[in-house]
Parts: C-alpha cells; sequence; structure tokens
C-alpha cells in the first residue's frame, strides 16, 4: 500500500490511493492518482500555498511513479484549520499533464 506522495518535494503521508491510467482521445495514456490526507491545524498553511501552485512534480516511490501532473479535483473537510489542533482530511485527484 502507497503511504507517501511527493508534490514538488513536499512528502504527503496518504491514507488511501488509488491509481489508474486513462486515454486521451488520441490514444495517449496518462497517469491519474487520486488520495486522501489528513492536514492539522500547523500545517494547513504550508499545505494549501503548495496546492495553490495546482501544477506539481509528482512521485510515488513505492509505484516508481514520476510525473508532471495537474490538479484536476481537491476537496476538503473544513475550509479554516487556523484554530488550534484541528484536522481537516483532504483529497486530491491529479492527472498528468502534457
Amino acid at each position: 500500500m502507497v503511504k507517501k506522495v511527493i508534490l514538488n518535494g513536499v512528502e504527503i503521508q496518504v491514507e488511501e490511493y488509488e491509481e489508474e491510467v486513462v486515454h486521451q482521445p488520441n490514444g495517449e495514456p496518462l497517469h491519474k492518482i487520486r488520495f486522501a490526507f489528513k492536514v492539522r491545524s500547523d500545517e494547513y498553511h504550508d499545505i494549501t500555498t503548495l496546492l495553490y501552485q495546482q501544477t506539481f512534480d509528482v512521485s510515488v516511490p513505492e509505484r516508481d511513479l514520476n510525473f508532471r501532473g495537474t490538479i484536476q479535483n481537491y476537496s476538503t473537510s473544513v475550509t479554516n484549520l487556523y484554530k488550534k489542533n484541528q484536522v481537516g482530511d483532504f483529497r486530491l485527484e491529479l492527472i498528468e499533464s502534457i
């Protein structure tokens, strides 16, 4: 099972992970991954600042998978983790950039 995903050099500990290959209309295959992770209030600013970049160098070491990816879908259970000792559930879906 995948335990971490690295985005632009930032390691994220994941709780759920899925990957698939999708095909463009021309048949070219693209990697697509979905994962869920927890964000604590003390990490919130750094993680959201990272996610605002929208496109990343993606690495999944346990799968020997590396690609340039863009956010296709993103959700969180909370919109403000600035209150101390809170934890939010984040879900992120990335697709390989052409």
